[in-house]
């Protein structure tokens, strides 16, 4: 029933018994129902980031819109961080973080559920140093300017990393900023190094020495990956919208896995991905090859979704938690993953 109508209705209904006064505050209260507009539109805010991932396609051509009929808010954030924070705050309802603010927020008991790999990083996050900085190892970033997005999987290797090669991270200057950020600092000369992902990735590269990368670091047990979260609540009234995206999702990476390596800079799915991320055209095949992204089927194996995504992240809020970032840790991350939905996806094909 159209908002007007319901509101005609009511008034027929209790004119004998309300004065009009009272009625024109049903009349407001009605007129800004969540639940009337809930009902009038369809519509969900998505967050994404700045990362060269096939998705960015899916974002240009519209296509999720058209297949579901929901109205789509792209936003993008400078960090996971931000993107969890403004999940929490019930702004959001689907946003991309990494494992690291994601091992954050469900250590805080946010309610929401990973139920996509984005990527595997795989060697696509990298620790840059400063040509001329002085820095040729680890131990070189003692008493050094290191740039990283906080509560980041960048964050969150570089920590690793210094751990693992005896350095006390007091020792070294780690200052908070979002990889545009990280970018322009480095240009004006104010940091000598830098952990971080494309496109601000490629900026670096050009004047700088690649120290380790979020490969090196996760084969010697410390794995990171990028991952589509959702509130828990709003997906469970939405689920078919929610197996919509996983099943666009997936095609969109399998264009990715066949037709890839053919992707120059003028190509249309290039163009899209540099558009969306404010990347450079060129930089893209070349930083986009860094990543993995997981099949449907390979979602659902124990390596991903079917476990071994709660274990990295049970690992990771350990980690953190050591470094003073998290306060307390869940006795069971895979409350806060699900398979649910790529199985439907699966099941609908």
């Amino acid at each position: 029933m159209a908002q007007r109508s319901l509101l005609d209705h009511l008034r027929r209904a209790v004119a004998p018994f309300l004065p009009w006064a009272s009625l024109g505050v049903c009349a407001m209260a009605l007129a800004v129902s969540p639940a009337v507009q809930a009902a009038e539109t369809r519509e969900v805010t998505f967050a994404y980031q700045d990362m060269l991932v096939p998705l960015r396609t899916l974002i240009e051509s519209g296509e999720l819109e058209k297949s579901t009929g929901y109205r789509i808010q792209w936003r993008q954030f400078g960090g996971g961080g931000d993107v969890i924070r403004a999940m929490a705050s019930g702004d959001v309802q689907i946003g991309e973080a990494g494992s690291s603010p994601i091992a954050a927020a469900t250590s805080q008991g946010q309610d929401i559920r990973l139920f996509w790999i984005l990527d595997d990083i795989a060697d696509a996050e990298a620790l840059v140093a400063r040509n001329g900085s002085g820095i040729n190892s680890w131990k070189d970033l003692k008493g050094k300017k290191v740039a990283t997005p906080f509560v980041s999987t960048s964050h969150y290797q570089l920590l690793v990393g210094l751990k693992l090669e005896g350095v006390d991270p007091k020792d070294v200057q780690v200052v908070n900023l979002r990889p545009p950020e990280v970018a322009a600092a480095w240009e004006r000369g104010d940091i000598d190094a830098a952990f971080v992902w494309d496109p601000a990735l490629a900026r670096i590269k050009a004047s700088g020495k690649v120290i380790a990368s979020s490969g090196s670091i996760g084969r010697k047990g410390h794995p990171t990956f990028d991952g589509l979260v959702v509130n828990a609540r709003w997906a469970a009234e939405n689920e078919t919208f929610v197996v919509a995206l996983v099943k666009a999702l997936a095609r969109a990476d399998a264009n990715y896995r066949s037709q890839g390596k053919r992707w120059t800079a003028d190509t249309p799915e290039v163009r899209a991905i540099a558009k969306w991320s404010k990347a450079d055209p060129k930089d893209v095949p070349g930083a986009i090859s860094l990543y993995r992204f997981p099949t449907p089927e390979e979602q659902l194996s124990a390596t991903w979704l079917g476990g071994g995504a709660a274990k990295a992240l049970a690992n990771t809020a350990s980690f953190l938690q050591e470094q003073g970032r998290v306060q307390t840790l869940k006795p069971d991350y895979g409350a806060y993953v699900t398979t649910e939905y790529v199985k439907k996806a699966l099941a609908a094909r």
